[in-house]
């Protein structure tokens, strides 16, 4: 995990002393050598702890409160090294604020193990409960100071796809194994100077070096198709898919889990904010999904340079096709009420959801199956209406959901509605 420790302290040698006996490839000091130029730098880069010198001009007890009211959010350790050895100033500087006192002259071995357990302790804090990672909020911070630095440093974005009805499916206790196994193969490709963290449930955040992260992605991929078959039934494996069972879910078709990678080897540092540096990383992810299986996309300088994958729009567009005249107007009104377009052309348009009536004789499967391997619309949704009622004939066309006739117009809302949702988000 990496760290950031500012000293405060206007003395010439000693504080570059502390910061030599600091330093790792993971821990990285700044020596501040008056108090404003302290505060720019804490305003800037967050430190997990702040080391403060009473050889600076002014209150330190009073220095101590403002540093907590400035750090309100991010919650640093504080420590105050001091000549003192008066109890009474103890007392003061921890009443003040401050997490520790370290009187001079220190052992320097001593000073460091002190050091590092207050930061292994705020480490803990910013940790995932269930992985033992980085959690976002510590993401943020470090993608914050890799901005600031302009650091050489290559980014991937790795989320696993239908985790959350995996979960569903195979209880919670299941998709943590999920994850773990997932974290122990990414971890097997670490170096100590790597950084991982878990940003939501499903999704993680590696910082690596520049040249290896199209290696690693590639790696990721393979190694997860292999293992992701081992937690999941004999039944569901031989037919390639989960069905998820319930009052509304029975029909729907779901893959199984795969994981996207959106990989950023180019001159991140521009990106104004963390935030928008993970939504870039998203938007490349967005562009690795295949009709089946694990994928990566990686962004590089000479292909495509910062900022060419545009801001994703939201996608309201539904084609129907019913050959019931009064069903179709039903199916066109009700959805055109809800904000949808329905005016949508499959030569022109990619929709976000397609409702499509599989014929008396199913005679429409075909063109179901073609249009689901068809690259452009590997992101739409299908929806097919059948009066023959064979669900099998219809799923193992890679539909994703299969609503018999007659239906009720507010579960086909619903529906459209909670894929609509899967599409854009």
């Amino acid at each position: 995990m990496f760290c950031n420790i500012l000293i405060i302290d206007k003395r010439k040698e000693l504080p570059f002393k502390y910061k030599k006996s600091l330093e790792t490839p993971v821990i990285t000091v700044h020596v501040a050598r008056d108090i404003p130029s302290g505060f720019e730098y804490l305003e800037a880069y967050e430190p997990d702890l702040i080391i403060i010198s009473d050889s600076l001009n002014g209150n330190i007890p009073e220095l101590c409160e403002r540093l907590r009211i400035l750090t309100y959010n991010m919650r640093p350790v504080i420590i105050v090294m001091s000549k003192s050895s008066d109890v009474n100033d103890r007392v003061e500087f921890l009443k003040c604020g401050a997490d520790d006192f370290i009187s001079e002259p220190v052992n320097i071995e001593e000073f460091k193990m002190r050091i590092k357990a207050h930061l292994r302790r705020d480490i803990e804090l910013n940790l995932d409960t269930k992985t033992l990672l980085p959690d976002k909020r510590h993401i943020l911070r470090s993608l914050k100071r890799i901005i600031y630095d302009k650091t050489e440093r290559a980014l991937l974005l790795v989320s696993i796809e239908n985790y959350y009805i995996y979960k569903s499916i195979y209880s919670e206790l299941a998709a943590d194994k999920l994850i773990q196994s997932f974290v122990t193969i990414i971890k097997s490709a670490f170096s100590e100077n790597d950084y991982l963290g878990r940003l939501s449930e499903n999704e993680f955040l590696i910082i690596t070096t520049p040249g290896i992260v199209e290696k690693l992605a590639g790696f990721l991929t393979f190694a997860f198709d292999t293992v992701a078959p081992k937690f999941y039934s004999e039944e569901d494996m031989k037919r390639g898919f989960s069905l998820v069972k319930g009052e509304r879910y029975a029909e729907r078709r779901v893959e199984l889990v795969y994981i996207l990678a959106g990989g950023l080897e180019v001159d991140y540092s521009k990106s104004e904010t963390p935030e928008e540096l993970i939504e870039h990383l998203r938007r490349i992810k967005s562009m690795a999904k295949l009709p089946t299986g694990s994928n990566y996309a990686i962004e590089r300088l000479q292909l495509t340079g910062l900022g060419s994958v545009v801001t994703k729009e939201f996608n309201k567009k539904i084609y129907i096709c019913e050959e019931d005249a009064a069903l179709s107007l039903l199916l066109q009104t009700s959805l055109e009420l809800q904000g949808y377009d329905i005016s949508c052309d499959l030569e022109q348009d990619v929709p976000a959801v397609v409702i499509i009536d599989a014929g008396d004789k199913l005679e429409n499967l075909g063109f179901i199956q073609k249009l689901k391997q068809n690259r452009n619309f590997v992101n739409t949704r299908l929806i097919v209406t059948s009066s023959k009622h064979n669900k099998s004939a219809i799923l193992n066309t890679k539909a994703d959901l299969y609503l018999p006739k007659p239906y009720e117009i507010a579960d086909l809302l619903y529906w459209v509605d909670t894929f609509m949702k899967e599409v854009n988000y």
